[in-house]
Order: C-alpha cells, then sequence, then structure tokens
C-alpha cells in the first residue's frame, strides 16, 4: 500500500468513527458523548501526525461532522430525559447552536459561532452525569437554567472566543509556547523536544482533577444510587411499538408542528453538510424545499402506517424500509430531471437521503416518548 493511499484510508477510517460513535449515544449516552467529544478533539492531530494530506479544508468538515453527533445526542435527549425543564433548555441550546454553525457556513462570519456557542454539548455531558449517580428529577427547573446559564457565559463563550475570534488553536499553543517546536512538527517530536514539558502538564491535570474532586466531594450529596450509565427506560404507557403507533394516528398530523420541526431540523443540518459534499450546486433555498418535500412525504407514509395499525418494533428495519423508499424516491426525481436536461449527483444525493432517513427515524421514533413524558400535569418541576 502506498504512502496516498494508506492516508486516504485513515481520513476515511477517523470520518467513519465520528458517523459511528454518536449511534450509541442514545443507549449509553454519558460514555458515547464523551467519546465523541475526544474525537473531536483528537481528530485533526491524528491525520496531521499520521499523514500528508491538505488539511486546510478540514475546519468545515469537522463542524459538520460535529452537529451529526449534536444531533443525535438532541435525539437522545427527546428519548431518554425525564426533566421537563432539562430537556426544553437542552433542545434551545441545541437549536441555537445548529443555527449559529448554519450562518457561519453560509456566511463565513465567525462572531456567529460565538454568539451561538456549542453549550448543549456541556449541558447534554452536566445532565448526564447527574443522572449516572443521582435522580435529575429531583432537582429543580432553576437549577437545570443555572447549570445552563454558567456553562453559556462561563464555560462555553471564553472557549469560543478563544477559538474563533482569536483564532489561537491549544494544540498549536502548545507546540509552540510548551514543547518550542513548529506548529507543523508531529507530536512524538514535541515530546521529545521536551519530555519535561509534558511530565509538568500531566501532573497539573492530575493536580486540577484532584481539586475538582475534593470540591465535589464537599458540596456535592452523596450518591443515590450505584453509577448508570445506559439509557433508562420509557413510560409504560409508551414503551411498545403498537402504543407508540396508537398514540401517533390519535395526535400527529401530516401537516403540524412537528412536520415544521423536521424540516427545519433536517434542513438546517442539509446546508451545513452541503458546504463540504462535493458536486453540489442547489442552494440552501433549492435543498429546503427538497428536504420539505421529502420529510412531508415521510410523514404522510409514517401516519397512514399508523393508523393502519402496523408496527415496526426494530429502529434498523423502520430506518432501512424508510431509507429505500426515499432512495427510490431520489431515484426517479434523477430519472426527471435528467429528462429535463437535468440531474443529480448520485453518491451525494444518496448520501443526504440517507442522512434525512436517519433523523426523520430517530425523530418519529422518540419525539412521541418526549410528548407523553411531557404531557400535561406530568412534568417534573
Amino acid at each position: 500500500m502506498d504512502a496516498a493511499t494508506a492516508d486516504t484510508l485513515l481520513l476515511v477510517v477517523v470520518v467513519v468513527a465520528r458517523f459511528v460513535v454518536p449511534l450509541f449515544i442514545p443507549a449509553y449516552p454519558l460514555p458515547a458523548v464523551v467519546l465523541c467529544l475526544l474525537l473531536d478533539g483528537a481528530d485533526r492531530e491524528i491525520l496531521v501526525t499520521f499523514t500528508d494530506l491538505d488539511l486546510s479544508g478540514y475546519q468545515g468538515t469537522d463542524k459538520a461532522l460535529d452537529i451529526f453527533y449534536l444531533t443525535v445526542a438532541m435525539l437522545a435527549v427527546l428519548r431518554n430525559w425525564t426533566h421537563a425543564a432539562a430537556a426544553r433548555t437542552a433542545r434551545l441550546l441545541y437549536y441555537l447552536r445548529l443555527l449559529g454553525v448554519a450562518a457561519f457556513e453560509l456566511t463565513g462570519w465567525r462572531p456567529f459561532l460565538l454568539l451561538l456557542p456549542n453549550a448543549f454539548e456541556y449541558f447534554f455531558i452536566f445532565y448526564e452525569a447527574v443522572r449516572s449517580r443521582w435522580s435529575p428529577d429531583r432537582l429543580s427547573a432553576r437549577f437545570y437554567l443555572v447549570a445552563a446559564g454558567v456553562i453559556w457565559v462561563g464555560v462555553k463563550l471564553p472557549q469560543e472566543y478563544w477559538l474563533h475570534v482569536l483564532r489561537i488553536d491549544i494544540t498549536d499553543l502548545l507546540k509552540d509556547a510548551v514543547f518550542g517546536v513548529p506548529l507543523s512538527a508531529p507530536w512524538a517530536e514535541a515530546v521529545a523536544a521536551r519530555p519535561g514539558a509534558l511530565l509538568a502538564l500531566l501532573a497539573a491535570t492530575v493536580a486540577v482533577a484532584l481539586a475538582v474532586w475534593a470540591a465535589a466531594r464537599a458540596f456535592v450529596p452523596e450518591p443515590e444510587h450505584r453509577t448508570v450509565l445506559t439509557a433508562g427506560p420509557f413510560p409504560e404507557s409508551i414503551d411498545e411499538a403498537r402504543e407508540r403507533a396508537r398514540f401517533l394516528a390519535a395526535h400527529w398530523r401530516v401537516v403540524d408542528l412537528h412536520l415544521v420541526e423536521k424540516i427545519v431540523l433536517v434542513s438546517l443540518v442539509t446546508v451545513v453538510f452541503a458546504q463540504v459534499m462535493p458536486r453540489l450546486d442547489a442552494t440552501p433555498v433549492q435543498l429546503t424545499l427538497g428536504v420539505a418535500v421529502i420529510v412531508t412525504f415521510n410523514s404522510f407514509l409514517t401516519l397512514r402506517q399508523a393508523r393502519r395499525g402496523r408496527t415496526i418494533g426494530s429502529v434498523f428495519r423502520a430506518f432501512a424500509l424508510l431509507g429505500a423508499t426515499n432512495v427510490v424516491f431520489g431515484l426517479l426525481a434523477d430519472l426527471l430531471l435528467r429528462r429535463l436536461e437535468g440531474g443529480l449527483h448520485l453518491a451525494t444525493t444518496l448520501f443526504f437521503l440517507l442522512l434525512l432517513t436517519l433523523v426523520v427515524t430517530l425523530y418519529d421514533r422518540w419525539r412521541p416518548v418526549y410528548d407523553v413524558r411531557f404531557a400535561a400535569g406530568a412534568e417534573t418541576r
């Protein structure tokens, strides 16, 4: 295998890992999202260290992959979270960040990333960390709002200012100021240049971790249960496929607020990914119109199936069936456009159709859980 092939293969492995790991978030929220965070921080360094690829355009791909795992995490909120105020706060933080990234990708104006920071990610981790040892439902809405505010103002705003306004990369800063090597130098060379600096960094990290642990022990109450890292159960009234189908048939319509949210969600995600996809000439307006048509068609199919009492228990089977339908839809659209001297780039189109299918499938399965859990009179504090 030549060097260029090996470099491309490693790039594919990194990108595939960033698509696959988020799929574990719904079942293992805390460990999976932390692993996503680590991959987000390490992917570029892995590629810089072990390949000779030109990564000048990788920032856009990185942002799109960030949005993918944050989207899966937001859908996991619909599935898993049991505190109404926390869930609504998380969804608001997610949509603000999604809007900020989409606006940045369309305009290139970096302050959008500062004004609409990624507070959702740390708020998700905070809630799941609380849930891992305590009951999140015993805490007040004010507690979660204050936590979101602290994360927004005290953590993410400074971080986003550092990254997107000052444009200082922490790894570049460490290489230059701590290890004294060029920014292009691999980490093995940086560590070899000043091994004592690495030991000092590790010691400082351990000291900070111990200080945080001591503060937590002093102010945080005793854990209420053993560590829980898996998702909790659904409400009993909607924990089976046939119950979800009955709920959809009774409460959802083809055109309603759920459809609007799905169109907004999928359109913004699509616009973000469109900035890094090859051979895509569609404008954001054209993408949004295409998304609206397909999502509406999918909603019609889902409700028609629910009203006939047909159920699909497996999320993988539901995704496969809806994906196959959407692929056929895309192929027919391509055939029609070719007769009109147009046409679609099939690889790009199939990618977007499968991305759309995944988001719509998970939303349609887990939004009813959210609706039932937080119905009037059933909300937590």
